[in-house]
């Protein structure tokens, strides 16, 4: 087999430091959905040349959060409301994959990695904070894919959840109390640690199926 010799790289290349911190903005709302980003500007900014931030753009429009339409630039995407409902079935088919691979053996690796975000959760909401509840929302999702030991569903629901948390704004203004969302996790959480199978199931299933319903009446209050 011939040798071929490739050039040392960083741990983590410029264009992906760019890319992370775009990701960030983005599900944040620093970058607003519909915005058109330029290089020349994002070059300025990150103070680097105009190439490690195309790699970037062109590697979040790859995964969706930027679209680029010819002859007028690249830009953050605009979710309306049946690209929320969409997002959420497609996570709903990711998750329950994981939960299936964490019921399989996993139990216990997930019921330690979701305890922080539950605690944080229940913390944020008695404080009335629904940024905070919304920050460990999606750590206690990210985490349950995590424990799921697959790194391709890992890839798969990386760009739901910040879709998810481009849109949480609507969402999190549906619940009457912070604290029913933390409840709901608690309860998820003992159910995948040493509940019944058939109810942690079901409980993942119904908090995600809530959540494209309270959508659904937000929308209709409108």
């Amino acid at each position: 087999m011939s040798v071929v010799e490739f050039e040392p790289v960083n741990r983590q290349s410029t264009a992906e430091m760019i890319a992370d911190r775009l990701r960030e903005a983005i599900m944040r709302g620093a970058v607003a959905p519909g915005d058109q980003l330029g290089e020349a500007d994002l070059a300025a900014r990150f103070g680097v040349s105009r190439g490690p931030v195309r790699e970037a753009m062109q590697r979040l429009v790859s995964e969706g959060l930027l679209h680029s339409i010819r002859n007028r630039g690249i830009f953050v995407i605009d979710l309306a409301f049946d690209d929320v409902v969409d997002i959420y079935r497609a996570r709903t088919a990711i998750e329950t994959g994981a939960l299936a691979l964490i019921l399989d053996g996993r139990r216990e690796i997930a019921y330690a990695a979701l305890g922080p975000s539950v605690t944080d959760m229940c913390e944020r909401a008695e404080n009335g904070d629904a940024v905070g509840v919304s920050d460990a929302d999606q750590a206690f999702h990210e985490a349950l894919v995590d424990s799921a030991g697959s790194p391709r569903l890992v890839r798969a629901a990386r760009t739901l959840l910040i879709e998810t948390r481009m849109c949480l704004g609507a969402l999190q203004t549906t619940y009457p109390d912070l604290r029913e969302q933390a409840r709901e996790h608690v309860e998820l959480r003992e159910a995948i640690g040493a509940g019944p199978i058939l109810r942690a199931r079901t409980l993942l299933a119904e908090h995600m199926d809530d959540a494209v319903q309270r959508l659904t009446r937000g929308k209709s209050a409108n």
